[in-house]
This record gives C-alpha cells, sequence and structure tokens, in this order.
C-alpha cells in the first residue's frame, strides 16, 4: 500500500501552504488531520496535517504507544522503512476522517494516554450527539 496516495500529498501540502499564510498574517491555523498511519501490531499511530516542501517532513500528532503523545515533525520515509513481525509494514487508515481539529485530537490523546483511547472517547461523545472541542480538563494543556 502507498502511504500517501497523489490526493492525500496534495491535501497535506495544501495545509502546510496555508499553515504559512495564516502565520504570516498572525492567524491561528488548526485543521483537522488528513491522514492517519498506525502500526497494525502495536501501538504506534500517527495523524499528519501538513507535508513540508521536501515530501517527505510531516507535521502532527505522534504517539508511540508510551502514553504521551506529542506534537511535532515525523519523517515519511522513516515511518515507511518500518518494518514489522509477520513481514507487515506501518499501514494508512483507508477509512480515517475526522471533524476535530488536530489540537483537540492533541488534548484528547493526551489525556487519554494514547491516540487510539481518545479516537473511542471522541467517538463516544459523538454517539452521544456532543460536539466535543477541548476537554474538561483543558487547563492542564498550560501546566494549570
Amino acid at each position: 500500500m502507498i502511504l500517501l496516495p497523489p490526493e492525500l500529498c496534495f491535501a497535506l501540502r495544501a495545509n502546510d501552504i496555508a499553515r504559512r499564510a495564516c502565520e504570516a498574517k498572525g492567524e491561528r491555523f488548526d485543521p483537522p488531520p488528513v491522514v492517519k498511519l498506525f502500526n497494525p501490531v502495536g501501538a504506534a499511530t500517527w495523524l499528519a496535517t501538513e507535508l513540508a516542501e521536501d515530501g517527505d517532513t510531516l507535521f502532527g500528532l505522534a504517539d508511540l504507544g508510551f502514553g504521551c503523545p506529542e506534537l511535532g515533525y515525523f519523517s515519511l520515509s522513516e515511518i515507511a522503512a518500518i518494518r514489522l513481525p509477520f513481514g507487515l509494514f506501518i499501514a494508512r487508515d483507508i477509512a480515517f476522517d475526522s471533524p476535530h481539529s488536530l489540537s483537540v485530537w492533541a488534548n484528547w490523546s493526551r489525556r487519554a494516554g494514547s491516540i487510539l483511547g481518545a479516537q473511542t472517547l471522541l467517538r463516544r461523545a459523538a454517539a452521544r450527539g456532543e460536539k466535543p472541542e477541548l476537554p474538561p480538563f483543558s487547563s492542564e494543556r498550560n501546566g494549570g
């Protein structure tokens, strides 16, 4: 499976360009993730919102399964080069789609301890008709 087909590369690049334009105007840019990559035999999960001009550097939320998801940059080529047991590789969740911004994902993931835990909580909230923007503990985000 190709991790990033052309249409996803285009959407990720468009977000990178839009972020730079927003930053130049002093505006906040917080799009929903475009792609979810995951380890099919482990806990590692990545949500990406942007792809840099180099075609390799992604920005988003990385969760390596240690209970502390982090926002930052990661390399597509390094993720694609990971060899897993049973001849498996890192995969793309082809059904992934999210109405939630990356900051919502980051806040809920930190609270839940993982992107997968946050996904469960966000789905439950949606099933109850709630629109979870920030979790009730959002003050923890800034250490307070």
